[in-house]
Parts: C-alpha cells; sequence; structure tokens
C-alpha cells in the first residue's frame, strides 16, 4: 500500500488561502496516495455553512480525508500554544491509526506540531517553510525583533532546519541565504524550490472588450501590514494624471474602511474606483476586467523568502503587474520575461516613471500571451504538484534528494 501524508495547515481550508495554496496541490497529489489533512478554521468562516459544505464535499470528492480544527486567536499566545497541543494530539492518532510516514508541515506553526510527531512517532518530516516566518512578523511590526515570541520562533526556525527530511522554499534567494546560516554549515538539509504556484487551468485570460472602455488598474488580496498600499493609491493618482479616465478595481476582504482611508488620502476620487469582495472562485473573472495588477511588498530582509501568489494569478490571466524589487525573484519575473515593471524606489518621479512604463508594456501586440507562457515556466501548479510528488516518492523510499 503506498503510504499516507499527513498535511497540517494552520491556515483554514475555507479561506481563499487554503483552498489556491493547500487544496489545489492536495486534490492532485491524492490521486497518487492518502493523503489527511489537518487544518484550523476561524469561527466566522465555519458560520458559513454554506461555503463550509461546499468544500468539505470538494475535499472528500477528491478522497481526501480532512480534520477540521477551530483556530483560536486570544489569548494570542496561549490560544496558538492550546492549539498546538490539539493539533499534536489529533495527529498522533491519525499517524497511529493510519500508520503515516510522512508529515508535511505549512509554515512554522504547524511544524512544531509536526516536530514533536517526528520526535515521539519518528516519521519523515517535510518543512514547508513558505518564506522566513519569524522575522515577517518583526518586519511587518507585529513583533520586537529583541522580544521573547522573536527569539523562540528563530529557535524553532533552527530546529525545523535541522530536524527536516526535506525543507521546500519558494525562492531562490531564501535558498541562498539559508545555506550561509552558521549552524546549517555541517549539517545541510535538501532543498527543493516550490514557488507559489497558481491553478493555470482556473487563472487563464478570458475574452475582454477592447473598445469604448477604461484602462482598469488591479488590486488583489491584503492591503496591511507590509503591503505597500500608500503607495499603491499615490500610483493610480499618477495614472490619473495620465490616463483621466482610467478605473481602480479592488478585490480585498476585511479592509474596505482602510482601503477607502488611503484611497482618498491619495487624492483619488471614489467614482474612480469599485472595491469589491469575492470568493476564491470568483477571483478569475474579476482580473479579467483587468488591464495591469498592481501591489507593492516592502523590500525587507524577510521578503527574499517570498513569493506572491498575486503575482502567479495575474500573470496566468495574461495581466501585466506594476511591483517592487527586494522581493524573492520577482524583479526577475518580472523584467527578465519582459511581463511587468518592477519598481526600485517610491518617490513620485519613480511612481509616475512606472506607471508609464507599465502602459507601455499593457500595449505591446501579444502581452497577454507573454504573461501566460512567463506563469507557466515559473508558476504552474502542475509543476508544483510534480516537485512535491516527487518529494513523497523519495522519502518513502528512504532515498536522498537532489536540490532543485
Amino acid at each position: 500500500m503506498t503510504p499516507g501524508v499527513l498535511y497540517i495547515s494552520y491556515d483554514g481550508m475555507l479561506e481563499p488561502l487554503g483552498q489556491s495554496q493547500v487544496l489545489a496541490y492536495l486534490k492532485r497529489l491524492a490521486a497518487e496516495r492518502p493523503i489527511h489533512l489537518i487544518s484550523f478554521e476561524k469561527p466566522d468562516d465555519w458560520a458559513d455553512t454554506d461555503e463550509r459544505d461546499r468544500v468539505r464535499q470538494d475535499i472528500l470528492g477528491c478522497g481526501i480525508t480532512w480534520y477540521p480544527l477551530r483556530y483560536h486567536k486570544r489569548p494570542s499566545s496561549l490560544a496558538t500554544a492550546f492549539d498546538i497541543c490539539h493539533g499534536i494530539a489529533v495527529g498522533g492518532v491519525i499517524v497511529f491509526r493510519h500508520r503515516i510516514r510522512i508529515i508535511h508541515a505549512r509554515s512554522y506553526v504547524a511544524s512544531v506540531m509536526a516536530l514533536a510527531l517526528k520526535r515521539l512517532l519518528g516519521v519523515k518530516l517535510v518543512f514547508d517553510m513558505r518564506g522566513f516566518w519569524a522575522d515577517e512578523r518583526v518586519d511587518g511590526g507585529l513583533w520586537p525583533r529583541n522580544g521573547y515570541m522573536y527569539r523562540a520562533a528563530k529557535w524553532f526556525e533552527r530546529r525545523f532546519l535541522l530536524a527536516a527530511d526535506h525543507v521546500v522554499s519558494l525562492t531562490h534567494a531564501a535558498v541562498t541565504e539559508m545555506q550561509r546560516f552558521a549552524y546549517l554549515q555541517c549539517h545541510k538539509p535538501s532543498f527543493t524550490v516550490i514557488p507559489t504556484c497558481a491553478d493555470l487551468a482556473r487563472f487563464h485570460p478570458m475574452p475582454r472588450p477592447t473598445m469604448g472602455r477604461p484602462f482598469v488598474l488591479g488590486y488583489v488580496g491584503t492591503a496591511g501590514t507590509w503591503y505597500l498600499f500608500d503607495e499603491v493609491a499615490a500610483s493610480f493618482a499618477q495614472l490619473l494624471r495620465q490616463r483621466p479616465d482610467a478605473r481602480f478595481l479592488i478585490v480585498n476582504r476585511g479592509e474596505h474602511a482602510y482601503i477607502r482611508e488611503r484611497l482618498t488620502a491619495a487624492g483619488v476620487p471614489a467614482e474612480s474606483v469599485e472595491l469589491t469582495t469575492a470568493t476564491h472562485s470568483e477571483v478569475p473573472r474579476l482580473i479579467a476586467r483587468m488591464d495591469a495588477g498592481i501591489f507593492f511588498i516592502r523590500p525587507v530582509f524577510s521578503k527574499q523568502a517570498s513569493a506572491p501568489t498575486k503575482l502567479a494569478e495575474f500573470l496566468g490571466c495574461g495581466v501585466p503587474c506594476l511591483g517592487n524589487a527586494g522581493i524573492g525573484d520577482m524583479a526577475q519575473v518580472l523584467e527578465g520575461e519582459q511581463v511587468g515593471v518592477a519598481l526600485r524606489a517610491f518617490d513620485q518621479a519613480s511612481l509616475a516613471a512606472g506607471i508609464a512604463r507599465l502602459l507601455e508594456l499593457v500595449a505591446v501586440p501579444g502581452i497577454s500571451e507573454r504573461c501566460v507562457s512567463a506563469a507557466q515556466r515559473h508558476f504552474s501548479l502542475d509543476e508544483g504538484v510534480r516537485r512535491y510528488g516527487h518529494i513523497y516518492r523519495l522519502l518513502a523510499q528512504d532515498r536522498p534528494i537532489q536540490l532543485t
């Protein structure tokens, strides 16, 4: 019998992130081996019974065994500790009952659970780090660098890297950085780079009218924490100076008041903006209305390990992007593939020049096809599934895995 895998995610499967970056992979991987999935669902998401039933049936139909646990938020440290203990207990039962040999842990909190299960039950551990999470918390202003939480998270990061049977990184830049860590010089784990992928069967170009419509700039996803939304708003203000009829289509959950406030501060008229909420399944059709996408992320240390999901989804839909350098391998993709613009400064002159370059790029014949081709080379879900399946097969066979 093919050995099963226990996948642990602290993100919920009722969230768009869980559906695009966990379920999209696991549905295909479940065709090759049994997949058991532990996730932590937020109460508000769980209360949406229609969506909950839809996702449950979707997961069941793919042959995945789902164990949805409740996510607890407050008090922060104690709530997370409770969730970790709950996950370890449930995971231990699953490993014992189904003779699981591989645990795949998504990011750091899930990896605490997986590390405990590895120590207790001797399973193989895939540390799917999803970026330098502890440093992201500091860079995002959520933790002080000299604080207990950061030091504890970095202590765990060291244990994960030393104990992992395989490490998955989103970017080559992060692997290069980790290979410099002093404690890994005598014990370098095997790495595979799997960028944030998109289901290009869903995120693909759709017909859009080309005559008699304004230029539409698009923004999808979170606007706070380490996203530079003020600079995004200033960029759209610059766009209005160059294309007064332009429209700004923003797809976001839960931050509408903040977004309206920042757009007003940037002098963007309300009538130029459409601000909406969408489920993950609705996002491709909204991107199809956009001529170009935009997002900026603070170019801090932790972001060299980041591969934004929205880049893959924009390009898959044939939409070029305005982004910024210093974020994983993003600048190399945008400019190397000539599918976008990567800014290196955010002063008004740089924003105006970036918008002008973006408008020129959008007008290039065949730009949509070029974006799709770049997405297929860098962010194909098929390639991501192939690499994950390769890791599982070799760990199940106790064979070494080559760096990719």
